[in-house]
């Protein structure tokens, strides 16, 4: 995580556009609904609701999603008891990624409809989202029950068992795992044994060497290797790895929330969410100004999955914490997380590129930050929210043991 602090520094770049945000949405605890019987609901108001929805089906369509889910909120309103307004709802949030919200709806669609096939796919949709293969596998079951001729939902619980299986696999052995070496330590060990060598035929990007040998990087080779990136092209494998211990030196010395005190004339851009889109992050970096001396970069989260570059993503963000130490921080999203990566491409994007051992380094070291410039103000950043109990202190985050680490799917870590 991390905390960033501001001081009235004139902004040397421009910050890029924010978005607004999706309002929240409370829906009344199941006693309420309840309480409500067919008779509590006027004609007038589902006259009303069903306006609401057919204008938030419009939006929909549009992937207005943001307009969808308040207009089918002002729908519910009308008419709590119509269960084909929360599951649409809950369909909206999960196009926006609010699967919290989602599941809720789902949940709240399925009590006033226990037969209501579509809202036990969004449920389970919802849980395979928070990787609850359990939950998710049971509503798949009862979708079933309800359609036992609906193969796509029978590919989908398959798939989602053998997840489960790999998942719980994992654990078993995990202990036996916590004696191996670190995947730093694998990759130290295998370039001291000269088994990680740049190939002599690469004509691209070249990494400085210090007069013993070891590797050092400049702004030169970083911004060679954006060019070289935006070809199409790779870099060797070595050069990978000296990225990703580079940055991991750094990493480890940092606490798990990072307090950065933002000078006089300094600035601060903060990016999230990138998913692997290459040249997006491009674009915005032509927004925001590199990271450098008097300008500092804070990547919140989700670097990595869905796009299919969230190896150059990755290694250009670590290549910037490598180069200035005190100037790229990198914040850890639900993405950063291997389950994750299995699911939403990383991890085969990865592997493809530059063996198994390569996909293992980036993602355990990430944090959180805090913002704060000259003492006048502080800014918590964090990539999903804040905690689902009270009393978590500054001192409990940053006491978080996250080093090689996986976030795990519930506790302060994970949240």
């Amino acid at each position: 995580m991390a905390l960033a602090s501001t001081s009235d520094a004139s902004s040397g770049s421009q910050p890029s556009t924010p978005t607004a945000s999706t309002p929240a949405s409370s829906p009344p605890p199941s006693p309420t609904l309840s309480k409500l019987t067919l008779q509590d609901v006027t004609d007038e108001a589902r006259a009303e609701a069903a306006q609401f929805k057919a204008e938030a089906n419009k939006a929909f369509v549009s992937h207005d999603f943001n307009k969808a889910a308040d207009l089918y909120s002002k729908a519910i309103d009308k008419n709590p008891l119509d269960a084909t307004l929360w599951c649409n709802r809950a369909y909206t949030r999960i196009k926006l990624e609010e699967h919290g919200y989602g599941l809720t709806d789902a949940a709240t669609a399925i009590e006033l409809d226990p037969k209501y096939a579509k809202a036990y796919y969004r449920r389970a949709t919802c849980y395979l989202q928070t990787l609850r293969y359990k939950q998710a596998i049971a509503d798949f079951k009862k979708l079933l029950a309800l359609e036992p001729q609906n193969q796509l939902v029978r590919m989908q619980m398959d798939s989602t068992q053998k997840i489960l299986r790999k998942v719980e696999f994992e654990k078993a052995s995990a202990i036996e795992m916590e004696e191996e070496k670190s995947a730093v330590e694998r990759c130290a060990e295998i370039i001291a044994e000269g088994g990680c060598d740049v190939d002599k035929g690469y004509a691209g990007p070249v990494l400085s060497q210090t007069d013993d040998g070891k590797y050092k990087i400049d702004l030169e080779f970083v911004k060679n290797m954006i060019e070289w990136f935006k070809d199409g092209k790779t870099i060797p494998r070595r050069y990978v790895w000296e990225i990703v211990l580079g940055a991991h030196s750094y990493f480890a010395q940092e606490e798990s929330l990072v307090q950065v005190d933002i000078e006089e004339g300094m600035t601060i851009d903060v990016i999230g969410d990138v998913h692997g889109q290459f040249y997006d992050y491009l674009h915005l970096l032509s927004l925001t100004g590199l990271p450098s001396d008097k300008h500092a970069l804070l990547m919140n989260g989700d670097l990595v999955d869905r796009g299919s570059w969230s190896i150059e993503v990755i290694i250009t963000a670590l290549a910037f914490k490598w180069l200035y130490p005190k100037r790229m921080y990198i914040n850890r999203g639900n993405h950063e997380a291997k389950e994750m990566n299995r699911t939403y491409g990383f991890e085969g994007e990865a592997k493809h590129k530059f063996g198994e051992q390569s996909y293992k380094p980036p993602v355990g070291d990430l944090k959180k930050a805090i913002l704060s410039p000259e003492g006048r103000k502080r800014y918590f950043i964090v990539h999903g929210g804040l905690f689902s109990k009270d009393g978590v202190t500054l001192d409990d985050i940053r006491k978080i043991d996250r080093i090689g680490r996986q976030p795990g799917q519930e506790g302060i870590m994970c949240e």
